[in-house]
């Protein structure tokens, strides 16, 4: 089931389209990337889900019905640029965002002391804003982003000005979410998190999507048959790739191991081409080598930006 929906979105500002005819369907409890160079037009389409703008054209729709003001509070948004007061003290505000979601004072203090004490960050309660680092900041915001237990969570470039380790702590988090029954849209630059987070994508570029699909069926769709092996050093095998049907693209000679990366220029199955290599050498690994989700990324733009 879809619990977010939009539908020919058309934004235009001052002459500029910033969103041309966008659709897009996000499935309940999974995590959908919203990718794209900047001013693509993703942060225009949170603010429009966000209802901070409305669209020129088109239509949102949560839940199979047309998006209405109250649902803000079923909307938890962390955006980019992160937004806290600096003069309040942490828990004062924390309490103010979350009771501005629809939430009681009680609830409020008990939701927020689960996440205060599942972070750590107790001491930090009557601290003021200003006196704590960047990253100390954006856990108190991804906090309040998520306190109230919204259906959908929308987090823009999350991971931002954290350190590895608390990058992780929030990636598992927002896993987590997921597995509670959140459904969570996720822009960001960091191809390497999309994969490991994200179960969908789409791509806008220019303000109209250009690529919209599972991540592991979008990364079958753009590989190159390129392959890897590993062989034994009792000869030099680069010869066999560097005939009609192979493309050699890179060697490497570690110890006794030849490492061997190639394209195929004619398809041929896997099957076949493991039997035809095992005829000349000694194959200690094989595999299809499947680009990256930075690698389409980099493909589809450029191949949509053709330089003149």
């Amino acid at each position: 089931m879809e619990l977010i929906k939009a539908t020919n979105v058309v934004k235009d500002y001052a002459g500029h389209r910033a969103l041309d005819e966008v659709s897009l369907a996000v499935k309940e409890q999974s995590i959908f990337g919203l990718l794209g160079p900047n001013g693509a037009g993703k942060t225009t389409l949170i603010r429009i889900i966000n209802q901070i703008t409305a669209p020129d054209q088109g239509e949102i729709q949560l839940f199979g019905r047309r998006l209405k003001p109250e649902d803000i509070h079923q909307i938890g948004y962390l955006p980019e640029e992160r937004g806290l007061y600096k003069k309040m003290k942490v828990g004062e505000q924390a309490l103010y965002l979350a009771q501005l979601k629809g939430m009681s004072r009680h609830d409020a203090l008990k939701g927020l002391k689960h996440w205060f004490e599942k972070f750590e960050i107790q001491p930090w309660w009557n601290k003021k804003i200003e006196e704590l680092s960047k990253g100390m900041q954006q856990k108190i915001q991804f906090v309040t982003t998520v306190v109230h237990q919204p259906k959908l969570l929308i987090f823009d470039e999350p991971f931002s000005g954290f350190d590895p380790i608390n990058a992780n702590l929030l990636k598992n988090e927002i896993l987590q979410l997921k597995e509670n029954g959140a459904t969570i849209i996720f822009s960001t630059h960091n191809m390497a998190s999309v994969e490991e987070v994200c179960d969908h994508i789409a791509l806008i570029n220019r303000s109209k999507k250009i690529l919209d699909g599972p991540i592991d069926t979008i990364k079958e769709q753009y590989k190159n048959d390129i392959f890897e092996v590993e062989t034994t050093a009792q000869h030099d095998v680069t010869h066999h790739f560097s005939r009609n049907g192979f493309k050699l693209i890179e060697y490497e000679l570690q110890g006794s191991i030849q490492r061997v990366k190639f394209q195929m220029e004619h398809q041929m199955p896997s099957n076949e081409l493991i039997k035809n290599l095992i005829e000349k050498m000694e194959i200690r690994s094989f595999r299809e080598v499947i680009p990256s989700m930075n690698e389409v990324f980099i493909q589809v733009v450029e191949q949509a930006n053709p330089k003149k």
